[in-house]
């Protein structure tokens, strides 16, 4: 079983002998909803389960899958604060997807010249392009 590398910020790679470029935009949205919907719109693509490496220059998307998750359900999906945690229907629509495949999440820090983060980042950018 190959692994798939997915890179994230707004876009997605593909698998190892081919790139899938993706890009969007959303007039009514934050960064933190864009880049768990890019974890999201990776996933979604796979046709079939398997194991994932899912890099993100995101700590917001990590973290959140991997340590906070555990906290917001222990809290009835709530922070510190009481509030609602933000982006709820995200983190669950990416914690569903993410479970049907053997996902390992990483970081990378932002314009650190990681080829597919930078190349994640340019078609981010061309999505906020595309609004204006």
């Amino acid at each position: 079983m190959s692994t798939v590398p997915i890179s994230t910020d707004g876009a997605c790679r593909g698998n190892c002998t081919r790139e899938k470029e993706l890009w969007g935009e959303d007039h009514s949205t934050t960064n933190k909803r864009m880049e768990r919907m890019a974890a999201s719109k990776g996933l979604e693509l796979l046709k079939r389960q398997g194991r994932v490496e899912l890099t993100t220059n995101f700590q917001y998307v990590r973290k959140g899958i991997t340590e906070w998750k555990k906290i917001w359900k222990a809290r009835g999906c709530k922070t510190a604060n009481k509030k609602p945690a933000m982006n709820h229907d995200l983190r669950r629509r990416l914690e569903r997807l993410a479970g049907q495949h053997a996902v390992s999440w990483h970081w990378v820090k932002d314009h650190s010249g990681h080829r597919e983060n930078d190349i994640a980042e340019t078609l981010a950018n061309r999505g906020i392009d595309e609004l204006n």
